[in-house]
């Protein structure tokens, strides 16, 4: 039994980077599905599509390598765990890595990278940040 599914997913993702796998599965949830939609939308993975087997969801992740077959992800971390919640205003999201890195939030809005989130003027729970 997994706890804590964005923790996993993130994992999954990075393990198949570092094995130079072409494609992982991640266990279904909407706010794992929102942020697979994010890192296809920012250029971290190729892509992703939700497959269901009867009752059964995953989804199937496509990595993104660069030329010299190195994933394009340096690094992903979740922020906010299931036992210590971590939570910014809109001010504090509003630029990570100089704009090379993005923070994913769950805001009231949903789930949203953290340039989107300053747009609408909202701060939220930290999932992760990756660059």
């Amino acid at each position: 039994m997994i706890n804590d599914l964005v923790s996993d997913a993130l994992t999954r993702i990075r393990n198949a980077g570092m094995r130079r796998l072409p494609v992982t599965t991640l266990v279904h949830s909407k706010s794992v599905e929102a942020m697979a939609n994010i890192l296809v939308d920012k250029g971290y993975i190729e892509s992703c599509n939700v497959i269901e087997d009867g009752v059964k969801k995953t989804i199937k992740v496509v990595l993104k390598y660069n030329e010299s077959e190195k994933t394009v992800i340096n690094e992903m971390k979740r922020v906010s765990k299931p036992g210590r919640r971590v939570y910014k205003g809109k001010e504090d999201i509003k630029r990570f890595k100089n704009g090379y890195g993005t923070i994913i939030v769950s805001t009231s809005h949903g789930v949203l990278p953290n340039d989107k989130a300053y747009e609408l003027g909202i701060g939220g729970e930290v999932m992760c940040t990756i660059w």
